[in-house]
């Protein structure tokens, strides 16, 4: 897995732009102006249909990225994960498509649906599925909002289900885009015009894709899967993960973080995190930073409520002005419960300016623009007699939501994350990371093929993935309606090294592109 990832790494180093210079003034602009919302929901748990212990309520938390498709109708994706109560590890992920209109002043009316994938017991998901349709009223402040909804958070294939109210808050995130036919362009910038929308500052934002080793000590223990159930936990864990990183201020920066174990208990174990990071020594090609966050983990390990904290510091080598290599150790404790680790491990690092033609805290010039393509799909994902332990073996399908980064106009990096919502598999997840080439489009420029391969890590709801390394190649056809809306469907083959999953599968999706402004001296 390390030497593909590497593999992958340098050939990003090396890829190459088109060379052929265009006039600034002939970028087509765009400007989306989403949000972030964060919901708390408290779901009172169905302890007189179970056999066993459960804590009557389960504190759950929501982080949904909204789209607005016109003045009054919004679409997204949200992520949702229990933080208190005995679920920790129930993890769900998701489509959203709401409504959001005026009443009086800054009153807002706000309703939406959201359907998804995920779960923690099998027991009350049975095969994962979520649908949480909620309304209420919004009060938008500058800046921030805030929000009240009433609920009915239903796990429709499984007994866990409950109304309840529930409590938002919404910041904007504004996006500076062009179309995706001016994907891998160059933009020279000789002169701006009047118009505001290019005089603003850049973004600096960082991705990274993490390789971590957690060490658990003290009271930690495993789950019940275990032999003896319950047993102390002190196998070192193998955990692969991403995270982005977006720039406050010239040393400061807010991050989002998630990651899953790949080796040293059966998959299932993963976690996600928010927070915020400050650099404290930078130099040209040295730079030791702290970071401390709050999130979500559990699986694998004794029920706890799932709220968890992660301090942790290191150093970055800067190896060009786009890449470098983190260095860092931390300390992963679960809040109110007995998981804890010590952890070391690396990471390699993606830096980028994005959305202006400034230097946000230099306020030196950009000379050029160069755009990047991507795109973003969600997908209906099937796999077929997918084997299990404990249970008969099932067709499963599963929701994804998939980020195509283009390396150049013929071969691009594959990054998806997806949740089983059917199958008897709730709590089954799957993170892959990949490479795929394109063709040209064909037939009045209305078709193109594609060919990926992806590997990454699996587990939850019984699937038998071993430690969860899965590998998965996948062959379809693109059907182009736009220049930037696409149709596709595709097939492939899930195998697991170290478990019994060799399955075959089809996928389903719809894929919007659009070319992020990145800027360079």
């Amino acid at each position: 897995m390390k030497k593909i990832i590497f593999f992958i790494f340098l050939l990003i180093v090396n890829k190459s732009y088109s060379q052929t210079k265009y006039s600034f003034s002939e970028i087509e602009r765009r400007e989306f102006r989403n949000s972030i919302r964060l919901n708390y929901i408290l779901v009172h748990q169905p302890t007189n249909q179970v056999n066993y212990t459960l804590k009557p309520r389960m504190g759950f938390v929501g982080l949904n990225y909204n789209i607005p498709l016109n003045d009054w109708l919004y679409t997204g994706a949200g992520f949702h994960t229990a933080i208190t109560g005995d679920q920790g590890g129930l993890f769900t992920l998701g489509v959203n498509l709401g409504v959001n209109t005026p009443i009086y002043k800054n009153l807002f009316f706000d309703a939406n649906v959201h359907f998804g994938g995920g779960g923690g017991y099998r027991s009350l998901v049975n095969g994962g599925g979520i649908l949480y349709p909620s309304a209420g009223l919004q009060y938008k402040a500058k800046g921030v909002s805030f929000g009240v909804q009433y609920g009915y958070v239903n796990f429709f294939t499984g007994i866990q289900k409950n109304d309840n109210v529930s409590f938002f808050v919404e910041i904007p995130s504004l996006m500076r885009v062009t179309s995706y036919k001016e994907a891998q362009k160059t933009f020279e910038i000789a002169n701006l015009n009047t118009d505001e929308f290019w005089k603003n500052p850049a973004t600096k934002n960082v991705q990274q894709v993490t390789f971590d080793y957690f060490f658990p000590v003290g009271m930690s223990r495993a789950d019940i899967t275990t032999t003896p159930q319950y047993r102390p936990l002190r196998e070192t864990l193998s955990i692969l993960g991403f995270e982005f990183q977006r720039y406050l201020n010239s040393n400061t920066f807010i991050y989002a973080h998630a990651d899953a174990m790949y080796s040293g208990l059966v998959a299932g174990f993963m976690d996600v995190f928010f927070g915020v990071g400050k650099n404290f020594i930078e130099t040209k090609h040295i730079n030791l930073f702290a970071k401390a966050g709050i999130g979500a983990a559990g699986g694998r390990i004794f029920p706890e409520g799932g709220l968890t904290m992660y301090p942790n510091a290191g150093f970055d080598i800067r190896l060009t002005d786009k890449f470098g290599i983190s260095i860092h150790g931390g300390y992963h404790r679960s809040i109110g419960g007995t998981f804890e680790a010590y952890t070391a491990g690396f990471s390699l690092k993606y830096y980028n300016l994005s959305g202006g033609t400034t230097n946000p805290f230099s306020n030196e010039k950009i000379t050029k623009i160069k755009t990047q393509g991507i795109q973003i799909s969600a997908q209906n994902q099937t796999y077929f007699d997918v084997a299990k332990f404990g249970i008969p073996n099932s067709d499963l399908n599963l929701i994804a939501i998939k980020l195509n980064y283009d390396l150049n106009h013929r071969y691009y990096l594959a990054g998806e994350a997806s949740f089983a919502y059917e199958g008897e598999s709730g709590g089954y997840a799957q993170g892959t990371f990949g490479i795929g080439i394109k063709s040209n489009k064909f037939l009045n420029e209305k078709f193109s093929t594609f060919l990926e391969l992806s590997g990454g890590v699996a587990g939850g709801g019984r699937v038998d993935s071993g430690e969860g390394i899965l590998v998965r190649p996948t062959l379809g056809i693109n059907y182009h309606y736009n220049d930037d809306f696409s149709m596709h469907t595709s097939g492939g083959q899930m195998w697991s090294p170290f478990g019994n999953v060799n399955s075959s599968n089809i996928n389903i999706g719809l894929s919007y592109g659009l070319s992020i402004l990145n800027s360079r001296k």
